[in-house]
């Protein structure tokens, strides 16, 4: 009866910490970079709290009967596979935004395919009662065994996760833009090796209080998750990516403000480039309508951005790569600077105007603010 009311109020306990993370990132979008970064935040813990944990309480609390609970059981191994996968989406992103690696997720989706059709047959998993059913039953009353083949199959799916984990976070940590922000993600990982752990002794040894032990750890994990989300939303972006200067410039070429990220490895000289991008978008801008259009210049070992405003100046900004998150990043610069300073923008539009630099020195306030998650 213990383990019975220790898994409801960790099962009350997890609910609630679900539900005011997913109301928070709801309520505080733009701290998450763009809306894909939010969906499949948004998405893991929903699955993770509110299906997979819900399936895994019914099917391990309450008897309905044994083919009901055989169902709910499995339905919870699969959403918990289609979880795992989801995450590991969220780490892949966290070394390179959008650049999917086809062979680890063909290989966990042909796993998955595989746990699905072997849960078909006759036996993969059989469920085990030990005493007279009843509506709720002490979980240690209810246990699942595996067929070799089922059990098999979980257990390499779940050590596959834990080694592609610690893999993504040795690239990460190699080309991190800040070693001590990849240091929680580390411990995050460390952390999720024991539930995976339990479940596999479960399987191994069909005893229900590695069962157990396996979903308060994996709560556990959850609520880290969920704390991280909102304490800390900006680990949860793209840790490799890097910006070496942002510079700003009048339509004329002039220089009106230049910001110095860290140096790049191929020593770019950030202001010929920009005389060079900014004289080809004033170009433009004679034939075509350049209005919050991104042009993008490709080298080597770097990608150099350009936003060109209406108001007559342009953003120049140097990257290792350039993403859809820096893309939101620096249009919300963008308006923010046209914001501050409107009058002064609108004063040297004609190009024969005498233009002070020394107007334009706020301007690092507002980079420090826009791109806070690049310091």
């Amino acid at each position: 009866m213990i383990f019975l009311i220790i898994l409801i109020i960790g099962y009350i306990f997890i609910l609630s910490v679900g539900m005011y993370t997913l109301i928070y990132i709801y309520k505080h979008l733009g701290d998450f970079g763009i809306k894909l970064t939010v969906i499949l935040n948004f998405t893991s813990i929903f699955i993770a709290v509110f299906i997979y944990s819900t399936l895994f309480m019914f099917s391990v609390v309450f008897f309905f009967s044994e083919n009901v609970n055989l169902l709910l059981w499995k339905l919870s191994l699969i959403s918990g596979f289609i979880g795992l996968i989801l995450l590991s989406l969220i780490y892949t992103f966290l070394k390179e935004f959008k650049r999917i690696p086809y062979f680890p997720f063909l290989y966990f989706t042909i796993l998955l395919g595989l746990l699905i059709g072997f849960f078909f047959s006759p036996n993969s998993i059989n469920l085990d009662i030990s005493s007279i059913p009843s509506l709720i039953l002490d979980p240690s009353q209810i246990n699942y065994t595996f067929n070799l083949i089922s059990g098999l199959i979980i257990s390499i799916f779940q050590f596959s996760i834990v080694i592609y984990f610690f893999l993504l976070y040795y690239m990460i940590y190699k080309s991190a833009r800040k070693k001590e922000s990849v240091k929680g993600l580390i411990r995050n990982t460390l952390i999720f090796i024991i539930p995976m752990l339990m479940f596999v002794l479960y399987i191994t040894l069909q005893i229900p209080l590695f069962r157990e032990l396996y979903i308060l750890s994996l709560w556990a994990n959850i609520s880290t998750t969920c704390y991280v989300l909102i304490k800390k939303p900006e680990m949860l972006l793209e840790l490799t990516n890097k910006i070496y200067f942002i510079n700003i410039y009048h339509k004329s070429g002039i220089l009106l403000y230049s910001y110095n990220f860290e140096t790049s490895k191929n020593e770019i000289d950030s202001t010929i480039w920009g005389n060079i991008l900014i004289g080809i978008n004033h170009i433009l801008s004679e034939f075509v309508d350049t209005k919050d259009q991104i042009e993008v210049l490709q080298t080597e070992n770097s990608d150099i951005i350009v936003n060109y405003d209406d108001l007559g100046f342009a953003i120049v900004l140097i990257t290792n790569r350039k993403n859809a998150i820096l893309k939101k990043l620096m249009d919300d610069f963008s308006n923010e600077f046209k914001l501050r300073y409107k009058n002064e923008l609108t004063e040297i539009q004609d190009l024969n105007k005498l233009i002070n630099v020394s107007e334009f020195t706020e301007t690092k306030e507002i980079i420090e603010k826009s791109f806070q998650i690049y310091l």
